[in-house]
């Protein structure tokens, strides 16, 4: 039986528990889209999801202008699961036809189509150097890379290496004793796929991906990617046939193994940290990564105004939001990481760096929010006793 336009409404506001908003306001109020000028409204959508306007939601280009940062969520009185109700209303308006507008030319989301569907050549570990001990099919514990050697290879204007974080985190593991499984086979892990509303190029990432690590008999999946880690940790269980192994974010890694690592003193950092959306407010890992720096000789980490569950997004996301609205939430947040009076911004995502690496190349902007970055894993590799 076809499903009618208002009952499949009524279940998107279900599994969202839209339904239970009072109407309050605090999402709108909240969004970093709606206080940088955007006309995104999350309660209006909340509510022509409730009343079954599917028109007026499908048809309305702010459906992809939301950040899906969580923020909204995080401070909705009653927990109506916002990014839960855009996720499901961007799959309506995908099988319609309709996707956002994305930068770079849509370079980014092709070839993540391309490795969907399975008949590209990749040469993923050309990265590699001599001191990286990996297994290619078979261990205990399975690296994820992700796509960063894909974003050093579209992004070398920026001028940030997202392979330092991925050599760095091998480094620490190798530091430990784990050689782990780095697979030639992996292919992107779909998130941004599926928060475009292409459900269907992303199962077939998900099912691949999952196969391979299932393949290679790891008990351990760890990651550096914040939104690869939520992709694997959440979208990917109805995939795993069995148990899936532990998935754990590098920082959770090191923090459970500090005790085994040795590290020198450097000259004395200040450092101030990003929270990933994905890895903060989608998963609630706040802590790991601030233990992390807390256990490095000096290194002082100075926190943000906003910060942990209120911290604010880099405005990224799926490679769709590149506009007005997202450069000025870069700004702002970048000036306020400067005023830390931080040498450093340490992040744990590669998208960040990225993003925020973007918004410093306003040449009107460049010394009032230039600042240098550092991923963790690297911050953590170079602090590392011989």
């Amino acid at each position: 039986m076809k499903t009618t336009p208002t009952l499949e409404l009524a279940e998107i506001a279900e599994k969202a528990k839209a339904w239970a908003c009072y109407d309050c306001g605090k999402c709108t109020a909240t969004c970093p889209i709606a206080r940088a000028g955007g006309a995104l409204s999350p309660r209006r959508q909340v509510l022509a999801t409730n009343l079954g306007h599917r028109e007026n939601i499908v048809n309305n280009s702010s459906l992809f202008a939301c950040l899906t940062c969580g923020l909204c969520s995080a401070r909705c009185p009653v927990g109506v699961v916002y990014g839960k109700l855009i996720l499901n209303l961007r799959q309506i308006a995908y099988h319609d036809g309709i996707e956002p507008e994305c930068p770079h030319g849509g370079a980014l989301q092709s070839m993540m189509r391309m490795m969907a569907k399975g008949k590209t050549k990749q040469d993923r570990l050309n990265w590699l150097t001599g001191d990286l001990k990996v297994h290619q099919k078979k261990g205990e514990l399975f690296y994820w890379t992700g796509c960063t050697m894909y974003y050093d290879a579209f992004f070398p204007e920026f001028q940030i290496t997202a392979l330092d974080g991925t050599r760095s985190a091998i480094r620490v593991l190798n530091r430990l004793g784990i050689t782990p499984v780095v697979s030639p086979d992996e292919r992107c892990c779909g998130h941004d796929l599926l928060w475009n509303g292409d459900r269907e190029n992303f199962e077939l990432l998900a099912k691949h991906n999952v196969k391979l690590v299932e393949a290679s008999g790891a008990q351990t999946l760890v990651v550096s990617c914040a939104e690869c880690l939520r992709t694997w940790k959440l979208d990917y269980q109805p995939f795993f046939e069995g148990s899936p192994p532990k998935i754990m974010h590098i920082t959770e890694f090191v923090a459970e193994h500090l005790d085994d690592l040795k590290f020198k003193a450097n000259e004395e950092h200040t450092v101030t940290y990003q929270d990933p959306c994905r890895l903060g407010r989608h998963l609630g890992i706040f802590d790991p990564p601030r233990a992390v720096m807390d256990a490095l000789p000096d290194v002082n980490l100075v926190e943000m105004p906003h910060s942990r569950k209120n911290s604010i997004c880099c405005a990224g996301s799926t490679w769709s939001n590149c506009d007005r609205y997202a450069k000025h939430i870069q700004v702002d947040r970048l000036r306020e990481a400067k005023a830390t009076g931080a040498e450093f911004l340490v992040t744990a995502c590669p998208k960040c760096q990225i993003h925020f690496a973007c918004a410093m190349k306003d040449p009107n902007l460049h010394e009032e929010i230039e600042i240098p970055m550092r991923d963790i894993a690297t911050l953590v590799a170079e602090t590392l006793a011989d």
